[in-house]
């Protein structure tokens, strides 16, 4: 075991903050499957109470296609191990729920159960991950770490596929375009809404609209208004305040009569008719303006984003601007949005011209709609002139792959390997307790990640290393590292978190961070280059003898 393994040492403190430990009190012991439970009473049963196992938290493919994964959720995992207690309703559900015949003993042994005997390795949240390195390493007593799996699983599998997806959108998207997440009305049930926009946030989002999430993450929450507020109004007549301070001057002013004069002038200069725009969207812009002078974001495809919205907009946006304040700008959910977008752009630099107002030119220009990647790949071709997407369904539900696949497998008990063979080689487990270490090429970019023997010496930079496939005898190549990274520390130990948690933001430019030391062929969208995954000499020998000896020799008669 290496130094930095050895990161959590026995005189040290609780690093996480109690302050941040506001856990989802979904999240407990019995949130597992059954069988979990069945098997601890098994072994329980089997006398292997002090029987010391080692567990690898993996996933097998990238998802979405590509060629890397976000890991994420190993904060909520930490909360878990923290607070792991069976109470005492839990234990008497369990009397009731659990086949007869199971002894007291065995309750009493659970009720006592906590995670202090568990110690926890793991990546950096943020980081990059590929498939077969184990994310997570846990170690301890059989019957704890097993009753951990399910939980875990589900902390992480999410976590990390909705970290990854949004990482996706912010690459295709650009880092001058900013990205809201809208999907809590579509997400899978509100933990899967708050799950979202905290993962999306660290994935690269800029905000998100669920308000809730805002508060218990502190992201930032963006929204404007929706279809039924304009759809609200019919006429003018309706508006019961018309007025608005100034904001320098502080007199009253009649914003809706600045608006009115306004859009008979913009018509000639956008071409539009106002006897084609829609009166009653007037006065929902001018009561929205009123409420929220210096936040005014429209939405102007109700009617017609052409012939009324873009004139009502500019309208009141020139109306507000006679009393002091700027408008933010539009959003358009629906139609052709290149098209859309561009003409909007267009309209207000014509705008900005004839009126000598500057900042038009700036006016933000938001798009929804059911975006997904290929929309927005589709959009940059088209020279589109969006400045902010909000997305939901697609992000959210992860439609294009809508779970990672995470697994948890034994590879270690009391010292010994373990393996589990299969027809299908994609499923075969690399047995022991390993290292993982990622090797860096002179350009800083990653070569490749290395599994080994915890019993190994780490790689050496400027030392040439064999790195072998796990299962291809003839897949292999020298690496000679610039820079050599010990991918695992430890997070949990003697119950206590070792190491200091970084915030969301913190945990957000990892996730940029990490993705940059990518070459952009294993980012691209189509047709990624696969990052490779290797063993050293050592466990791939280890792995085959082992396999050998526990593959059954067949009979052909």
């Amino acid at each position: 075991m290496n130094d930095r393994e050895l990161g959590c040492n026995s005189g040290g403190g609780q690093f996480m903050d109690r302050g941040r430990m506001n856990q989802n009190g979904v999240v407990q012991p019995l949130l597992t499957d059954l069988y979990q439970i069945t098997m601890a009473y098994a072994y329980w049963k089997s006398d292997k109470t002090d029987d010391q196992a080692v567990f690898d938290l993996f996933f097998r493919n990238n998802p979405f296609h590509g060629e890397f994964t976000i890991f994420a959720g190993l904060e909520e995992c930490l909360k878990f191990l923290d607070s792991f207690h069976y109470s005492q309703s839990d234990i008497e559900y369990l009397k009731q729920t659990l086949p007869e015949g199971i002894e007291n003993e065995f309750f009493e042994y659970l009720g006592n159960l906590t995670a202090r005997d568990v110690t926890l390795y793991a990546i950096d949240e943020g980081t990059v991950a590929f498939p077969r390195v184990p994310i997570i390493k846990i170690e301890g007593p059989l019957i704890i770490v097993q009753l951990l799996e399910t939980t875990l699983l589900t902390l992480v599998n999410y976590a990390s596929l909705m970290a990854t997806n949004a990482a996706r959108y912010r690459m295709v998207a650009g880092k001058h375009v900013k990205l809201l997440e809208f999907g809590l009305r579509r997400a899978q049930g509100p933990d899967g809404g708050l799950s979202a926009s905290k993962y999306s946030y660290t994935g690269g989002f800029d905000g998100t609209s669920n308000v809730l999430a805002g508060k218990l993450f502190n992201i930032p929450v963006k929204g404007t208004h929706a279809h039924a507020y304009i759809t609200s109004f019919s006429s003018v007549g309706e508006l019961k305040t018309r007025l608005l301070k100034h904001k320098q001057t502080g007199i009253m002013e009649d914003l809706l009569e600045h608006a009115i004069r306004h859009r008979q002038m913009l018509s000639h200069v956008l071409d539009v008719s106002t006897e084609e725009s829609s009166e009653g969207e007037l006065a929902a812009m001018v009561s929205y303006a009123i409420a929220f002078p210096d936040g005014f974001m429209a939405l102007v495809d109700t009617y017609d984003v052409k012939r009324s919205g873009l004139l009502n907009f500019s309208a009141v946006a020139l109306a507000l601007n006679d009393l002091g304040y700027h408008a933010l700008g539009i959003r358009i959910d629906s139609g052709d949005l290149a098209y859309l977008s561009c003409l909007a752009r267009e309209a207000f630099e014509k705008v900005a011209e004839r009126f000598k107002v500057p900042w038009f030119n700036k006016l933000t220009i938001v798009a929804s709609n059911d975006i997904n990647e290929d929309t927005i790949l589709s959009l940059n071709e088209q020279g589109h002139k969006i400045d902010c997407f909000g997305i939901g369904t697609h992000l959210v539900t992860c439609q294009r792959q809508p779970a990672l696949g995470c697994v948890y497998k034994l590879v270690e008990i009391n010292g010994q390997p373990r393996i589990k063979l299969s027809q299908d080689v994609e499923k075969v487990t690399m047995p022991g307790n390993k290292s993982a270490y990622r090797l860096y090429s002179a350009d800083g970019h990653a070569l490749i990640d290395l599994l080994q023997k915890v019993t190994e010496p780490p790689p050496a930079v400027g030392q040439k290393v064999l790195c072998r496939h796990p299962f291809q005898e003839s897949k292999r190549a020298y690496v000679i590292p610039s820079h050599v990274e010990s991918l695992y520390k430890v997070y949990w130990k003697s119950g206590k978190i070792c190491q200091q948690l970084p915030t969301l933001e913190q945990v957000r430019e990892k996730v940029q961070i990490s993705l940059k030391t990518l070459r952009n062929d294993h980012k691209r969208t189509l047709n990624p280059t696969p990052y490779k995954v290797a063993v050293s000499d050592n466990l791939y020998n280890f792995i085959h003898d082992l396999w050998l000896q526990n593959a059954p020799i067949g009979e052909l008669s």
